[in-house]
């Protein structure tokens, strides 16, 4: 199960470095399902590894001038304060028994990964469903709608783990009114923003296993620079649709797992 861990961390960043996102979604399942961690401590850990990760994929796209720091400090801005603010002071402070129904015990863990389940099952109809046109290419940007999504991002960010770009690049586009590859490179340095803001919020609540850490973030860096090779012959919007169906059939399958296989 370890050996799958790592070949499905290549994947995760050959999916940030081919399609500026979705690989995010994949590392709180990979971590918990193949690498056997506490879910609570995976989301986190998923932090870190999502913000290096990142961090390697936008310099690319910062080269080619795709990154618009106006949108940045819109969205990003409150969408830091937002999951830190859920790491440092909000996370901690959920019992470990929320409620119970029937004898059945909805503990911490478990409305974690519930509520990442919605999440991959709303991040596969973004992916999935075919965009005619580009949103961008109309009206004026709305500042004050993107950075109530960014506290939006930035609250599911913090308790969840994930970077967010399927939600931050269709806010880019139709708020910030930015081209779908400017919004895919600002998308990825708010995630780089919020999730090593998010693990740093972290840091006083666990001691982290660095050996372990460092081992999984250079298998998915490794994965972005094949994903950033593999985008200058293949699109990666043509593979974002099978990409999409297969992070709904996980979805589905954490929910089946966690509540009607145990």
């Amino acid at each position: 199960m370890i050996f799958l861990g790592y070949i499905f961390s290549i994947f995760i960043g050959i999916s940030l470095g081919l399609m500026g996102g979705g690989g995010s979604i994949l590392t709180v399942p990979v971590l918990v399902y193949l690498f056997n961690i506490n879910p609570v401590l995976a989301t986190t850990y998923s932090l870190f590894i999502v913000g290096m990760g990142s961090m390697f994929g936008v310099y690319a796209y910062l080269k080619q001038k795709l990154v618009n720091l106006g949108a940045v400090l819109n969205f990003g801005v409150p969408s830091v304060i937002a999951i830190f603010i859920t790491r440092k002071f909000l996370l901690p402070h959920i019992p470990s028994v929320i409620f119970t129904v029937e004898g059945f015990a909805i503990t911490r863990e478990l409305f974690l990964m519930l509520l990442f389940s919605v999440l991959m099952i709303g991040a596969s109809y973004s992916m999935i469903r075919k965009r005619k046109t580009d949103l961008s290419l109309s009206g004026k940007p709305k500042p004050a709608t993107m950075a109530f999504q960014g506290v939006i991002v930035g609250f599911l960010t913090g308790i969840v783990g994930v970077g967010g770009g399927f939600l931050i690049i269709p806010s880019l586009n139709i708020l910030g009114k930015l081209s779908m590859k400017e919004a895919i490179g600002t998308s990825l340095a708010i995630i780089v923003l919020n999730s090593l803001v998010g693990f740093a919020g972290s840091l006083g609540h666990f001691t982290p296993d660095w050996a372990f850490l460092l081992s999984v973030t250079a298998v998915a860096v490794t994965g972005i620079f094949i994903g950033t090779q593999l985008s200058k012959k293949i699109e990666g919007t043509k593979l974002k649709p099978a990409f999409g169906w297969f992070i709904l059939c996980m979805g589905i399958y954490i929910i089946a797992k966690e509540t009607l296989l145990k």
